[in-house]
């Protein structure tokens, strides 16, 4: 990130290297009215919707995997690691409200108007990238649900989950608030579905509530570290920062500094109570392994299809691996929807480049859905797990450079003015992007021989 730095021409008064061209979203932009007459509780209900668009993709299929493995290997243990994440989760998107709301620009076009034209490009590419791994993610784990519930083939049910790009076109035609009630609705099935599971495989209570407090032996054992760094990986997306930058502004709040401080303070509640949802459905399905797996002693279940087949027989309910197929189709088809609008936000932004939304979104699915046609066509469901991984490793990859601009700009007083970052939050913030920054590294190191590893799998 050391090249990342603003051009000479950059104007001192904003700190920005050029001025706002386009709002973000034009379509939904400040089209959800917030009445100043409303009390705190109908003003918080106006505001909230964005926090669980983004709470989506802090539990995907991508960390299904992880979580699962890491329930099965170790129990409880690395309950405090979603935990940790979470904590990571509920800080970063908090500044991506603010930097949207303060300046008006999403993530990706404040990249825009402070770097050089190269540079942006260069971020523009990248995040092009990794959104493209996201998606992968999410269509395969979509592909994978169809399977498991209706024997449909991999490669149909990848194909088949293009078919979200219509039904985004015409929610955001009726309306952003339309949007939001489907992915609420999808999150609350999610939810149902993982405390029946829970009720089925009766956890211990202690040893959960245990497992929230961290251990030496995370860092002590190479194997435990490294699932607790798969889960950190896959826990905060990319994407997600740019997209919640952008959403928040969906709303009509005043233009004044009191009026973008209540709009900062409802939108931070929003999302911080829409992650905590996150962050039970993560520890319910770690949980759900522990209890299911750990404790009878199958402790290599690591994969999606094996948890499916292995749930009901061990449980002896057979309604158990059903619930968790529904919820793996809802958690892949709500983060596609999620992964649409956030592909649109970072075309628009870094480029500032309108595409028809249509084609926007079948290029962006087009890019997502050719490799895992190929791939799955070729190898079946070892190719459509591995495929999930590289994903992982890819976001991991490119999320510095989304973490790193939105704590540069929301620290920086010329551009926020009095809503700078305060020391403490620069603080946290900056340790925050170190833990994450760092501990990629190390997953990323553990895959350098990723190319003789895949040709042996393969």
């Amino acid at each position: 990130m050391s090249n990342l730095k603003s051009s000479p021409a950059a104007a001192p008064e904003t700190g920005w290297r050029k001025k706002a061209e386009e709002v973000s979203l034009p379509e939904v932009h400040r089209t959800i009215a917030v009445p100043k007459t409303l009390g705190f509780w109908r003003k918080l209900l106006a505001f909230s919707g964005p926090g669980y668009l983004v709470a989506v993709g802090y539990m995907d299929p991508g960390n299904w995997a992880t979580d699962l493995a890491g329930g099965s290997a170790f129990g409880y243990t690395l309950l405090s690691v979603i935990l940790l994440s979470n904590l990571m989760a509920i800080l970063l998107q908090s500044l991506c409200a603010k930097l949207g709301i303060v300046t008006g620009r999403d993530l990706a076009q404040a990249c825009r108007d402070h770097y050089s034209k190269p540079v942006a490009i260069t971020l523009w590419v990248l995040c092009e990238i990794a959104i493209c791994a996201c998606d992968l993610a999410e269509v395969i784990g979509s592909a994978i649900a169809l399977n498991l519930l209706f024997g449909l083939p991999l490669v149909w049910g990848v194909c088949l989950t293009a078919l979200d790009v219509l039904v985004v076109l015409f929610l955001q035609n009726k309306g952003f608030r339309y949007i939001e009630a489907l992915v609420i609705s999808l999150i609350l099935l999610i939810g149902g579905c993982f405390l029946m599971e829970i009720i089925f495989s009766r956890p211990e209570v202690a040893a959960v509530f245990g497992g929230f407090l961290p251990k030496l032996e995370i860092i002590k054992n190479p194997q435990m570290l490294f699932i607790a760094i798969g889960i950190l990986g896959a826990t905060v997306m990319p994407h997600n920062l740019y997209l919640h930058s952008s959403i928040v502004q969906t709303r009509k709040y005043e233009q004044t500094p009191a009026g973008k401080r209540e709009a900062i303070k409802f939108a931070t509640i929003d999302s911080t109570l829409a992650l905590m949802f996150a962050l039970f459905i993560n520890a319910a399905i770690l949980i759900v392994s522990a209890a299911t797996f750990h404790t009878r002693g199958q402790h290599g279940v690591a994969e999606i299809q094996d948890a499916y087949k292995l749930l009901s027989p061990t449980l002896g309910v057979g309604l158990a691996s059903v619930l968790f197929a529904v919820a793996l189709l809802a958690s892949g088809q709500n983060s596609t929807l999620t992964g649409t609008l956030a592909g649109q936000i970072v075309m628009e932004g870094f480029l500032n480049l309108r595409l028809r939304p249509w084609l926007r979104r079948l290029i962006t699915r087009a890019i997502a859905i050719v490799p895992a046609v190929i791939v799955t066509a070729m190898y079946g469901e070892s190719g459509t797990a591995k495929l999930l991984i590289i994903s992982q490793v890819v976001l991991s990859l490119q999320l510095a450079f989304a973490v790193i601009p939105l704590i540069l700009f929301t620290g920086d007083r010329r551009k926020m003015g009095e809503f700078v970052n305060p020391p403490w939050i620069k603080t946290l913030a900056w340790l925050t992007a170190g833990i994450i920054v760092l501990l990629n590294v190390k997953f990323l190191s553990d895959f350098s021989g990723l190319s003789g590893w895949l040709a042996k799998s393969f």
